[in-house]
């Protein structure tokens, strides 16, 4: 599962390089972060309406654009998704009460 997460990491890294004019990717980075963010808020949205509707096929689809506007963000902030992976392996098998409370206050 993580061979598409790096495969797309790498891709979206050169793409902070390429030229907006050609690249989705790059206009988004090429707008600031603030662009980048008001997307996965938009993909977030998007997500919990087609839960909510239920409908399986858009929910996967939704998710996958939350997911991907995502990892742009965390790319623009020089975070590695393995980062994000790493901190959900911590957590498991850990209750959530449990967790939240380990957190520096």
């Amino acid at each position: 599962m993580t061979d598409i997460i790096q495969k797309l990491t790498d891709v979206l890294k050169e793409r902070k390089d390429s030229d907006p004019s050609s690249s989705y990717v790059a206009s988004l980075y090429s707008k600031g972060l603030n662009s980048i963010l008001k997307k996965v808020g938009e993909e977030s949205a998007e997500t919990i309406i087609a839960a909510k509707d239920g409908k399986r096929e858009e929910i996967i689809y939704e998710t996958a654009d939350l997911w991907f506007h995502t990892m742009i963000m965390l790319v623009e902030q020089g975070i590695e998704p393995n980062d994000v992976l790493q901190e959900l392996e911590r957590r498991f098998g850990l209750s959530g009460i449990e967790e939240k409370n380990s957190r520096p206050k």
